[in-house]
């Protein structure tokens, strides 16, 4: 999907700024036009962690005007294995403050505005009313609602990004041209450890804010076609991306075609909290599969993960049908559905789908097949 610039009219570049930027000036589609759009645009990211790191320096590097900091926590020597905005000697420190050093030593030409505080109902709307676009870096679901909630209230673009031990998503989510995060995940899929309990690949960050400040950069400019509507899927282990199209769901209780939520909840946590009900662990599992037959336990993975090893007495059901609704028709609302994937992100996702098509008895296994070869079967790949 191609749209307008964001920044239809830039600032002036200083002839330092000009020599400063001259790679991109060589490039038609951006130019001297493009870069004045950059210096112009005002982009607020939120984390200045994993994500935020080389979302925030590249975004420096490139010229945007003015880098907004949204981040209360201070730099841990555990952090720096990934988020390389921050130093030894940054430790203890704010992470707001450490990364507007950084970023002021990349380009001094910028403007960085820090918000060393946490973000919540009370403040979200006057802080991201000053953007023209948001950055997600957040590692935590209570903040990705709040912040989708009021950037769709605002009108603003929202690059939305998401890493898991080798995993990462990434799309924009902008309701006047396409889906938001709630179309995505109408309930929170509360199963997803942190990265302190889970691992992540320190260079997933990377990839995955690459292509954060890319989207950003192309929306500002108005060049190529933006991930609106879109959902990346990238596997480092495999080294592969996968594109799922996000339809825009009339459903939404937000950006829908009868929207019921005006504005911003009042608790994001207990919102999050609410959706442990839809889980079961492996261990519940096994119960299930030892003592029942009434239920369906269904594989959202694809084909070629299904061959590779899956929990006996599974359908494969990949999560694409889901989303483009093909599969519907073929899941029962007799029965109670167990969905599950690898780690648990796909099956809470379907599990979203299925609950707006309303089928009321829908779980998913909390942790996926991973959680499965690790406490119940650790031969399974090999039968």
């Amino acid at each position: 999907m191609e749209i307008p610039p964001l920044i239809q009219i830039g600032s002036v570049l200083s002839a330092d700024e000009m020599r400063r930027y001259s790679r991109h000036l060589a490039l038609p589609d951006i130019s001297k036009i493009g870069q004045e759009r950059l210096k112009k645009s005002k982009v607020l990211c939120i984390g200045a962690g994993g994500l935020g790191s080389p979302v925030l320096m590249y975004l420096a590097a490139a010229g945007v005007g003015t880098l907004g900091v949204v981040d209360f926590d201070v730099v841990d020597e555990t952090n720096l294995q990934r988020q390389i905005i921050h130093g030894q000697n940054d430790v203890g420190k704010s992470k707001a403050h450490s990364a507007r050093a950084s970023i002021l030593e990349i380009n001094p030409f910028i403007n960085v505005v820090v918000h060393d505080v946490e973000l919540s109902t009370l403040n979200a709307i006057e802080i991201l009313s000053q953007y023209d676009l948001i950055i997600d870096g957040s590692d935590n679901f209570a903040t990705r609602y709040l912040v989708n909630d009021a950037a769709v209230l605002l009108g603003k673009p929202c690059i939305w990004g998401s890493i898991y031990r080798f995993d990462g998503q990434a799309s924009v989510f902008w309701a006047d041209y396409g889906p938001c995060y709630r179309c995505l995940h109408p309930q929170p899929a509360v199963n997803v450890a942190n990265c302190a309990e889970a691992g992540v690949l320190g260079v997933l960050c990377a990839s995955i804010g690459a292509i954060q400040a890319t989207e950003a950069i192309k929306i500002i400019t108005g060049v190529g076609s933006p991930l609106i509507g879109t959902l990346m899927i990238y596997n480092a282990l495999e080294m592969s991306f996968e594109k799922i199209h996000i339809n825009k769901d009339p459903l939404c209780v937000l950006c829908g075609e009868n929207p019921t939520q005006f504005g911003l909840l009042d608790d994001y946590a207990s919102f999050c909290a609410t959706a442990i009900d839809n889980e079961l662990s492996v261990f519940e599992l096994r119960e299930l599969l030892e003592r029942s037959q009434d239920y369906l336990l269904v594989d959202v993975r694809e084909p070629y993960e299904f061959d590779m090893m899956h929990i006996p007495g599974s359908m494969l059901m990949p999560l694409g049908g889901f989303l483009d609704g093909s599969a519907l028709a073929a899941v029962p609302k007799d029965k109670e559905i167990i969905l599950y994937c690898k780690v648990g992100i796909r099956s809470a996702t379907a599990l979203d789908i299925l609950k707006a098509a309303g089928h009321s008895r829908v779980r998913h296994v909390s942790g996926g097949i991973v959680a499965w070869l690790e406490n119940i079967d650790p031969h399974l790949g090999a039968h």
